[in-house]
């Protein structure tokens, strides 16, 4: 998988995303809490096996068994047009978290870690053709969250 072969390569670090003092942060934190809740919820029920790949996990900050090469997790994957946008949450208890990946037809994978209980956590664009790896600012990062979240929560009500 070139994007896992990416991240590993760089030895990313991610930049940590924290709510913002600004008015409404609160209110946005828990309407996205709502959201990720929904759609956590749906993918244990209607999520396909699959797996976290370990490099992955290591930039995101999941905590894994070193020698375990993957994360067992729930899934779901949609392609519209030429974007692929999968979800994942862990398929344990020991885990938690909300993960969107988005691959867009120019080569660029957009992830975004979250958890139920505190919303966007990470963001990142990875573009395996130039072996880069790239924190998303902040406002990008929580404006494509919320489209993501408004993505899921819509196929989580419809299907």
């Amino acid at each position: 998988m070139r994007i896992a072969a990416c991240l590993a390569a760089l030895g990313l670090v991610a930049t940590c995303l924290t709510a913002s003092a600004a008015p409404g942060a609160a209110e946005a934190r828990t309407i996205d809490t709502v959201g990720l809740r929904s759609v956590a919820g749906w993918l244990r029920s209607h999520g396909s096996s699959g797996f976290l790949g370990a490099d992955v996990a290591d930039a995101m900050g999941i905590r894994r068994d070193p020698a375990a090469e993957s994360l067992p997790a729930r899934q779901r994957g949609f392609r519209n047009d030429d974007v692929l946008r999968i979800a994942q949450i862990p398929a344990d208890e020991g885990h938690d978290f909300v993960l969107f990946m988005v691959q867009q037809p120019d080569d660029q994978v957009y992830f975004y870690f979250s958890t139920v209980r505190e919303g966007l956590k990470k963001a990142f664009v990875s573009i395996p053709s130039k072996n880069l790896v790239a924190p998303l600012e902040r406002y990008e990062a929580e404006r494509n969250f919320r489209a993501e979240l408004l993505y899921w929560e819509d196929k989580a009500a419809t299907r």
